[in-house]
């Protein structure tokens, strides 16, 4: 009898075998769906960058191939440079950028602290008027910026930019601030009050502790700025305050048909951010799952 009982070594046994196979093909499928999307969306990405480098030779025989001493090619890049501004560009499109994520992030978590914070009349009315401000987009209302900035006289000018992006990217920063801030302890803040703290300084100390958020509302911020065409081409379409994306749009009409100059503008208008999301992609990710976690 106790031999009869006694399950046979090496025999798997029902699905108690089966479900450490299942456990790994489960676990195995998200993630080659997401190989599957980094690749479709950062194959174009690489074979752009690698041809930038090439000859126009080697573009078209191998187009697939990486860049070898044979090959390799910068006078895509020493056209860029010799018939356009770009040095201005670049530099314009980071005063932009860095100047309206300044604003937003300071501004933004102002306006979250004092929601989070204070209860007062109209206060519903004002979020509800934030989040209007995240489902209109600010397109809809470029005849009468356009007309404003006429009016105050900030046409091809870089602060009339960073006006428009500013408001664009508030009602969003507010909203998700506004969320972390209300996660504060606010133990934390009534000890500071009662030590003779400001509120100015009570938003000092609770700002810190909100840093996912902003570095979140950062990286969402900057990413459109800088690949934004709509407004520089409306509001600064001349040369000294023209942005690193309208130059390369002008630039690609000019020379559509230098495969090498083309190639090159691409890739230098996409770099930088590509390698600003790269540092800061942590803390994005941070950002993003932090507010929905207590």
């Amino acid at each position: 009898m106790n031999a009869v009982n006694t399950p046979t070594r090496g025999v798997a046994v029902g699905p108690t075998a089966r479900r450490p196979l299942r456990a790994r093909a489960g676990t195995a499928v998200p993630h080659v769906i997401l190989l599957t999307y980094v690749v479709v969306a950062c194959g174009p990405i690489a074979l752009i960058v690698m041809n930038a480098f090439k000859s126009r030779q080697a573009i078209f025989d191998e187009p697939f191939a990486i860049p070898t001493p044979d090959t390799f090619d910068v006078s895509g890049f020493q056209t860029v440079f010799e018939r356009a501004q770009f040095e201005l560009y670049f530099l314009n499109s980071f005063i932009v950028t860095v100047s309206t994520i300044f604003l937003v992030l300071l501004l933004g978590s102002m306006a979250a602290f004092a929601l989070a914070e204070y209860r007062f009349a109209g206060i519903t009315a004002l979020s509800l008027y934030m989040a209007l401000g995240i489902m209109i987009p600010i397109r809809l209302g470029t005849v009468g910026i356009l007309d404003l900035m006429v009016r105050i006289g900030l046409v091809n000018s870089l602060f009339g930019l960073v006006l428009v992006y500013t408001a664009m990217g508030l009602p969003l920063a507010v909203f998700v601030l506004t969320m972390f801030f209300k996660q504060v302890p606010g133990d934390l803040k009534d000890a500071a009050r009662i030590d003779g703290a400001s509120e100015y300084r009570v938003y000092r100390i609770a700002a810190p502790l909100v840093r996912p958020g902003l570095a979140a509302i950062g990286v969402y911020t900057m990413l459109p700025i800088w690949n934004d065409l709509w407004f520089p081409l409306i509001l600064t379409p001349g040369e000294s305050a023209r942005t690193v994306t309208l130059g390369a749009q002008l630039f690609l009409g000019q020379f559509v048909t230098d495969w090498n100059a083309v190639l090159a503008v691409l890739t230098l208008a996409a770099l930088p951010m590509m390698a600003l999301f790269i540092i800061f992609s942590r803390q994005f990710i941070r950002g993003l799952t932090s507010g929905a976690i207590k």
